[in-house]
């Protein structure tokens, strides 16, 4: 399986806005360095091929899945190009990115989008039952707080890329 912290040169988040050390936003977004290095430590953590529990392909789905319902074609594009890099089932990747998660064969993965649906869209649906849904579907609790954990970073950096941006686009009108 290849390597998914595929951001050669630095941080993902400079690649899928565009962002330059030439550029003033870019200047910006350093102003608090830590954060910065923060939100790439944290991708490189949820995305390193060593890590336990949730599977490579089930961590990139659900982000992908993430960036598909928010609506964030940048970070999409990103993470459907890792997952043809880890050689994702074709029809999988096609339902996920069309939201028809009806025609992948119940179980693990759709408990795992569901879930992922679930605290993107309606966040306080992901009680008690959403996370006994994913026990039955067979996924052990720590890797149900993994994938709880996973959503609410791509949440922070869907709106991260989403910011930078806008702010972006306004730059270049000036």
């Amino acid at each position: 399986m290849n390597n998914a912290n595929a951001s050669p040169g630095g941080d993902l988040i400079d690649q899928v806005v565009g962002l330059t050390p030439d550029d003033t936003l870019y200047a910006t977004r350093r102003a608090r360095e830590k954060v910065a290095t923060a939100t790439q430590g944290s991708y490189e953590l949820f995305f390193d091929p060593a890590a336990a529990g949730l599977t490579m392909l089930e961590r990139l789905l659900v982000a992908y899945y993430a960036c598909v319902l928010s609506t964030s074609p940048h970070l999409e594009s990103h993470y459907q190009g890792l997952l043809r890099q880890n050689d994702v089932d074709a029809a999988t990747l096609e339902a996920v990115g069309r939201n028809r998660l009806e025609l992948i064969e119940p179980g693990r993965l759709t408990a795992l989008l569901a879930f992922t649906a679930k605290l993107i869209l309606k966040p306080i649906e992901g009680d008690q039952a959403a996370a006994r849904a994913l026990q039955t579907a067979g996924i052990a609790t720590p890797d149900i707080i993994t994938l709880a954990q996973l959503i609410a970073f791509l949440s922070y950096q869907i709106r991260l890329v989403a910011g930078l941006q806008a702010m972006k686009a306004l730059e270049s009108q000036s």
